[in-house]
């Protein structure tokens, strides 16, 4: 999906991918390097803090700056609300991922996982929306 993040008085719109196994109790958003550079939020100051996070890779140590993003789902005919998250930096991903809690805020139903298909709860019955292309930082 094509999302709006802004954070410092940086505006970029990227595409991003939802997963449910990207489980914490707040909302947050994992952006490569790459992107926190553009977004100003690299080298971290203030509030950030290192956590490790389990994958299935192993344990990995990631900042994250809490409250630092305002992310808005973009489509053709409709914008989701923004919500304010916590910025997870990555040194290893390549591209944006939404978590679980995240993704419940912004009104996200993933239809059918393997073939990107997905749809905001408010959606009229019957729509289908489906996933962009992917964008690497």
């Amino acid at each position: 999906m094509r999302v709006r993040l802004r954070s410092s008085g940086s505006d970029v719109l990227t595409s991003a991918l939802v997963n449910t196994g990207f489980e914490t109790d707040r909302p947050q958003v994992l952006i490569p390097m790459n992107l926190a550079k553009a977004l100003k939020l690299w080298p971290p100051t203030g509030n950030a803090y290192i956590v490790e996070f389990g994958t299935a890779g192993g344990p990995i140590r990631e900042y994250v700056i809490p409250n630092s993003i305002e992310i808005t789902v973009i489509t053709a005919n409709k914008e989701s609300r923004s919500i304010t998250c916590d910025a997870v930096i990555s040194h290893i991903e390549e591209e944006v991922i939404i978590n679980d809690k995240l993704s419940e805020e912004l009104g996200i139903i993933i239809l059918a996982a393997g073939s990107g298909k997905w749809k905001f709860a408010d959606d009229p019955e019957g729509i289908v929306r489906y996933s962009e292309a992917p964008q690497y930082w």
